[in-house]
């Protein structure tokens, strides 16, 4: 008797992983749940979804009828079918309804199947439509008329391309239920190719009869196949892209293309000719004169990295052969036209911009490590090399690949791995495809384990002993997303590493001519420069050099995205060499990533901000992210304010003093600037930090010369000494390239003598703006006092009386206005104090201003629009006097200021964007006018403020289109750096504020 637990010799479903409730029912009917039927249970058990497969496998019994029995006989026995036939209807439910509507087609996988020529498949597509040779002037080897027409055409061509692809994606999954070969990648790329080229063969034949049904063809027809096709690597779903060449280029001729587009386009995959010149807006047909003419005087870049892959295909073979003999050469100097660099760069962004965000991580085609980054890096090389080296004029990428890694191009290790994450990317795309026979290139949400795992199984993952095969499946994609992202570095920057560092004696080194093209291509615009840069970093048997050999690579990958890649490798070398005897420095590169993309980041984005990190190079820490975020965003204004303070004041000697407050601003500096670069500060924080650095080096000076003095003379100061700030430092709005505006007041202690006071305290105001505005390298510290009474002709230093006598008496209306911005910023607190209660009544008048002094403001406006714009300036583009730029919203502001801030205290405020907002909730402007002036207001200053940092000096004058516009436009944070929209922008935002300031303003 058999034991109650004995385990059954036939496997239950749970065993075979059958999850429907069907399935025991559906073996059943079968005839499957026998000992006969075990080896073929297991064999249904590893198709990539067995309930699919069981499914498909009971719809063909149905529609078999009494024939199910041979099918199930040849299952039994040939091992080569079971593994075709289960591994396609598992993976593929697209094929298992193709299989259902014509049952016996299984026959077509039985027995010793192997895949047809290109000959053969072109025979059976071209007999499914009675197509024979085309006779006639213009009949060609691959020229055909079909005998069958119209939509019974159509049938006839889709059910014979079916029957192929379907031939060859149960050869492709065979290996993932039986012990079949693995078809290679190029293998099953080929044949896909050949099947297009096959298939366009027919339709062209039904396109022919149909356009010239009772004459010959009347023109030679040439199609290219273009992109993947044209490399021989298609995809299982994929468009075709095509180019037609004709002779002569008509009306006939354009409809025979056409309807070859439709027919195929119907029967087969979508046949597009968009690459053709003009794009979608070009004639669909062209003569090969006229190719020649268009891509000679107006094709782009991208236009010849397509004709990379243009094959002739069909028809005419012997014109298509003219078209790629006449249009291949000019490929090959592609990368020396003048907009290569900018037009590859704007691609590769569009190309990174196309994918939503939420899918970079999932898009196999266009997201980050994807195969389009592997395609377009190898298509550059072959532009950059190709010319000089023609075992490079290969198609596809594989190939290319190969070609590089064996002239010394990319490393034969990288190519290799780089070439087996590519098919990999690539057997997810076909066994995506083939599933429902859909175009898709995006991998299954991570919540979607059902999906992937089936994935996983298609795709022959296996279990590794630690893995299922979906935590297999993960950790490959992860393993090789990985890999491709780090492309870039490795195959454009790695054998330029090698030609100048000794890295590997058996390396392949490019030559420096290579190198140069590289270079170039990569955006450097004096290569030979930077080849030496790399040289110089690389050199000598040093840990520092090999370290600098292992990170540049990436580093330079980095600077290839800056604005100025020489500015930034040449700056890069400066700071190394500076920081020779830091070995913090490249370990912290090494470890710390986001540490070396953010510092070659700014290196090539600014000429500002290399002298200060040379000098500050303890900035670079900060350049790392802390537990709550960037370290750079850490000090507060008020904490480094204090810090400069206490730092000045170790000192007795004034000259120490200052260099310590010098010190620390130039550390500030290069830290809030690093921070604006990377975009991490807004415009009012970058104004704010500005402003109060400046502050605290006045204080701390003033500080430190009242205090030598006081030692040097025994006694206590005879007066007391405070700092008004003027313009943009007292409405904490300072940039880069601005100066301190100030008036310096005084007020006698008491029982000094006034006229000693004063001119002690002339002294000590002369003494602070001598010792900062002492020559030096870091950016200047000029303190202006031009604002004070009677201007330049007038004391440096009054008493508060005296100030209050002044502006009781004589005040005009630009110091009124000037006085608007006036808050103490250094010196005695309380004296400062008493200095903006004493002018409140000067500033903010009661009644308001008169008309005559709006008559002479408005006067003083029109002076300076005509008068100060520099000699040359674009009025529409200077930032500081142009139409709609900082002037016309600062005066615009102040006016309202000057009419209403002694009925509404909210005015009584110094800050142009703080009085702005006053301005909206008293409702003196409408909303829209506020939003309009504070944006030409925020956009103005960051243009201004970017103008500073790329240049390195004050300039407040936008440049034309070209290099230095588009970096401004990165670095002010420009969505993609299009320099052309951000000047559109720029000029569309600051007209609309100039509307504004015309109808507020008015006198104009």
């Amino acid at each position: 008797m058999k034991p109650p637990y004995a385990r059954s010799a036939v496997p239950g479903v749970g065993r075979l992983g059958l999850v429907e409730p069907t399935a025991p029912a559906e073996l059943q009917a079968i005839g499957w749940s026998n000992l006969d039927s075990v080896e073929l249970l297991w064999s249904l058990s590893r198709a990539a979804n067995a309930d699919l497969a069981l499914r498909t496998l009971v719809r063909m019994q149905e529609g078999l009828g009494d024939a199910w029995a041979e099918l199930d006989r040849a299952l039994h026995t040939d091992k080569g079918l079971r593994g075709r036939l289960l591994g396609l209807i598992g993976a593929s439910s697209a094929f298992g309804d193709h299989l259902v509507a014509d049952p016996s087609s299984w026959k077509l996988l039985a027995g010793d199947m192997t895949l047809p020529s290109k000959d053969e498949l072109t025979r059976r597509l071209l007999a499914s439509v009675g197509a024979v040779p085309e006779t006639g002037p213009n009949a060609s080897a691959m020229l055909y008329r079909a005998e069958l027409a119209g939509p019974e055409a159509i049938a006839a061509l889709r059910k014979c391309y079916r029957d192929q692809m379907m031939v060859l994606a149960a050869a492709d999954l065979a290996a993932t239920v039986e012990n079949e070969p693995v078809v290679p990648y190029q293998t099953v790329g080929h044949q896909l190719s050949d099947m297009a080229d096959a298939a366009l063969t027919a339709a062209l034949a039904v396109a022919v009869a149909a356009v010239s049904p009772d004459e010959p063809c009347p023109a030679r027809i040439a199609v290219i196949a273009m992109g993947k096709c044209g490399a021989r690597e298609l995809n299982y779903v994929s468009d075709v892209d095509v180019v037609f060449v004709a002779e002569p280029s008509n009306a006939i001729s354009s409809r025979i293309a056409g309807e070859m587009m439709r027919v195929g386009s119907a029967a087969f995959f979508e046949v597009d000719a968009a690459l053709r010149p003009e794009g979608k807006r070009g004639e669909l047909v062209r003569t090969l004169d006229s190719h020649i003419a268009y891509y000679k005087r107006w094709a782009k870049t991208w236009e010849f990295q397509a004709l990379l892959k243009a094959r002739p295909m069909t028809g005419d073979l012997e014109l298509g052969r003219q078209y790629t003999d006449a249009l291949g050469p000019m490929v090959w100097t592609a990368s020396e036209r003048e907009d290569f660099v900018p037009e590859v760069q704007a691609m590769r962004r569009r190309v990174e911009n196309s994918v939503p965000p939420e899918l970079r991580e999932r898009e196999l085609k266009l997201g980050r490590g994807s195969l389009r980054d592997v395609e377009f890096a190898v298509q550059l090389l072959q532009l950059v090399h190709g010319r000089a080296d023609t075992s490079l004029r290969v198609k596809s990428t594989v190939d290319a690949l190969t070609a590089l890694a064996a002239g010394g191009y990319v490393g034969r290790d990288d190519a290799a791995n780089l070439t087996a994450s590519y098919e990999f990317l690539r057997l997810l795309e076909h066994r995506l495809q083939l599933q429902k026979l859909k175009r898709t290139h995006t991998l299954p949400p991570p919540d979607d384990e059902e999906a992937l795992r089936w994935l996983a199984r298609a795709a022959h993952m296996r279990p590794d002993g630690r893995n299922d095969a979906l935590g297999v499946l993960n950790a490959e994609i992860k393993r090789n997303s990985h890999r491709v992202r780090r492309l870039h570095a490795k195959l454009f920057y790695r054998p330029l590493l090698e030609s100048v560092a000794r890295l590997d004696k058996e390396a392949l080194r490019l030559g420096p001519d290579a190198a140069v093209r590289q270079l170039a291509a990569l955006g450097y615009s004096a290569p030979q420069n930077a080849l030496g840069h790399l040289t110089a970093l690389t050199s000598g048997a040093s840990r520092k050099g090999r370290i600098q050999a292992l990170l540049l690579p990436t580093l330079l990958e980095w600077l290839g995205d800056t604005p100025d890649p020489d500015a930034g490798l040449l700056a890069y070398r400066r700071l190394s060499d500076s920081l020779v005897d830091a070995t913090w420095f490249l370990r912290l590169l090494r470890d710390e990533a986001s540490v070396a993309q953010r510092l070659m980041t700014v290196l090539g984005s600014s000429a500002y901000i290399p002298d200060l990190l040379i000098k500050a190079p303890d900035v670079i820490r900060l350049f790392a992210d802390g537990p709550s975020g960037p370290r750079l965003l850490d000090p507060q204004p008020e904490d480094v304010a204090r810090g400069i303070l206490s730092s000045s004041a170790r000192y007795v000697d004034p000259v120490r003093a200052v260099g310590a407050a010098r010190s620390l601003r130039r550390y500030e500096l290069a830290r809030v600037a690093s921070a604006d670069i990377l975009g991490m500060l807004d415009v009012p924080q970058v104004c704010k930090a500005l402003s109060s650095v400046w502050a605290a080096v006045l204080n701390a000076s003033l500080a430190a010369v009242i205090r030598a003095d006081e030692a040097e003379a025994g006694r206590p100061a005879p007066a007391r000494f405070a700092v008004i700030g003027m313009g943009r430092l007292g409405g904490g709005e300072l940039g880069y390239g601005s100066d301190a505006d100030v008036l310096f007041v005084c007020e006698p202690r008491e029982g000094a003598d006034e006229t000693r006071a004063v001119k002690w305290a002339n002294l000590i105001g002369d003494r602070v703006r001598t010792l900062l505005g002492a020559p030096s390298t870091d950016p200047p510290l000029e303190v202006d006092i031009g604002l004070r009474p009677e201007g330049r002709s007038g004391p440096l230093v009054r008493t508060l009386a005296s100030y209050e006598a002044y502006y009781a008496q004589w005040a005009q209306a630009w110091e009124v206005q000037a006085l608007l911005r006036a808050h103490a910023v250094a010196g005695d607190a309380d004296l400062g104090l008493r200095f903006l209660h004493m002018i409140d009544k000067t500033r903010y008048p009661e009644g308001g201003v008169s008309e005559q002094a709006v008559r002479e403001i408005r006067r003083i406006k029109a002076r300076v629009d005509s008068e100060r714009l520099p000699r040359g300036a674009d009025p529409a583009t200077h930032t500081k006097l142009g139409r709609g730029g900082l002037a016309d919203i600062e005066w615009t502001v102040q006016l309202i200021q000057l009419r209403h801030a002694h009925e509404i205290p909210a005015l009584h405020n110094t800050s142009t964007l703080q009085t702005l907002d006053a301005i909206g909730a008293a409702e003196l402007l409408s909303e829209t006018d506020i939003e309009l002036l504070r944006d030409a207001w925020l956009l103005a200053t960051k243009a201004r403020n970017a103008l500073v940092l790329v240049r390195g000096k004050p300039t407040d004058q936008l440049p034309g289109p070209g290099k230095v516009l588009a970096a401004v436009a990165q670095v002010a944070g420009w969505p993609g750096g299009d320099a052309n929209e951000f000047l559109d922008n720029y000029l569309r935002v600051t007209r609309r504020a100039k509307a504004v300031v015309q109808r507020v303003f008015g006198g104009e």
